[in-house]
């Protein structure tokens, strides 16, 4: 592989170089083929982690240039109280659990009017499945939220979080939930409680948590409503690559179907804060990082962006993901919980000024996206 300008040259893949068993991945990706789950499976047997990276970098530079983004965002864990206990989760609490919370919602419009004032463009909020906050809290919420800025965008509430208001507090059709949160400020809905979609890893390590079908059910049809979502995939525990591209593959043809899909954020089990069960996992390597990023770059070639969440990375390892396939490093969060409360030992916050840092570091271009990875002219 040569290098021009800083970047790697994607017109050739130097093949002398690469394992010989990602040669015909190289082959289909320059030719713009797909590849298939078999190619996949090749992909994370190779220990060639340099020529996984740079066939990755062939896709991100053909989709994204040399551009990678970031986002203004704050992040809004409004409780943590669940009906759930994953396995995974130091996050979630019983209501007299002693690290048990639920903000108030004038703490949140504080919080945010806040933030606006310093520049935001996005909320991202999620919770616990809680049992009986009732269904004018989340709607009085939203309002108010959107009657601060018309122009932020309200992100909020995973696919379960979505069924769990359908079902048990809104006592609704997901269609019709979906509406009625639009029409108070929804703007996007989050890719979270994804995990690993095998149901065999699903009953281990969140059992009782909506199956596959029903989380991509939850997006498709927000899909449907015109709306976009990001997807993700908890890795790291007790999976193995097999699920991993099961996984991918289902992402892949839910996004065929819908092209509902604004990016895809992976991220690590943390296993300091796991449940009995998942306790003594060692964290992913860097290597294994790095290249779970790649290979679902090369994979998800309908899906146009790629985000190195850098919470879960740490700063350094996501600047480097940049020449892993990565065009987009997240945003500035401010006050994350749930990677946190589960020992991530990750700053909470980064600033922009930090990001477009890490991004020209690593001889990227950087820019400020929207929530939709719009590029937002300074």
């Amino acid at each position: 592989m040569r290098r021009r300008a800083g970047i790697w040259d994607a017109r050739r893949v130097n093949f002398r170089l690469l394992d010989p068993g990602l040669r015909p991945v190289a082959e289909k990706v320059l030719s713009g083929a797909r590849i298939s789950d078999a190619d996949a499976l090749a992909l994370y047997a190779s220990h060639d982690l340099n020529g996984i990276g740079a066939i990755a970098n062939v896709i991100r530079e053909r989709i994204n240039g040399n551009v990678a983004t970031y986002i203004h965002n704050l992040y809004i864990n409004y409780s943590n109280v669940c009906l759930l206990s994953c396995g995974f989760c130091a996050f979630g609490a019983k209501k007299r659990e002693p690290h048990a919370f639920e903000m108030a919602a004038p703490e949140i419009v504080s919080a945010v009017r806040d933030a606006v004032r310093h520049g935001i463009t996005e909320i991202h909020m999620v919770g616990g499945l809680h049992p009986s906050l009732p269904r004018d809290w989340y709607l009085d919420l939203l309002g108010d939220l959107r009657g601060i800025d018309p122009g932020l965008v309200i992100k909020a509430f995973t696919a379960v979080e979505i069924r769990h208001l359908a079902d048990r507090i809104f006592k609704m059709p997901v269609r019709e939930t979906l509406v009625l949160l639009r029409e108070h400020g929804l703007g996007a809905i989050t890719g979270g409680g994804a995990e690993i979609f095998d149901q065999e890893i699903r009953d281990k390590i969140c059992l009782g948590k909506e199956t596959a079908d029903e989380w991509a059910d939850v997006h498709r049809t927000w899909h449907e409503l015109g709306g976009r979502s990001t997807c993700t995939m908890l890795y790291g525990h007790i999976e193995n690559a097999g699920h991993r591209v099961d996984h991918l593959r289902r992402l892949r043809g839910l996004q065929d179907e819908t092209g509902g899909f604004t990016g895809f954020v992976p991220f690590a089990f943390e296993p300091d804060g796991a449940r009995p069960g998942l306790q003594g996992i060692p964290h992913a390597t860097a290597h294994e990082e790095l290249r779970n990023l790649a290979i679902s770059r090369i994979y998800l070639d309908n899906i146009a962006h790629i985000t190195g969440y850098w919470i879960s990375l740490g700063l350094p390892l996501a600047q480097i993901s940049l020449s892993f396939g990565v065009d987009d490093l997240h945003g500035t969060i401010q006050e994350e919980k749930v990677f946190h409360m589960a020992g991530a030992p990750t700053p909470r916050k980064q600033s922009a000024e930090a990001l477009e840092k890490a991004i020209r570091g690593a001889g990227r271009v950087p820019a400020q996206r929207d929530s939709f990875y719009r590029r937002i002219e300074p």
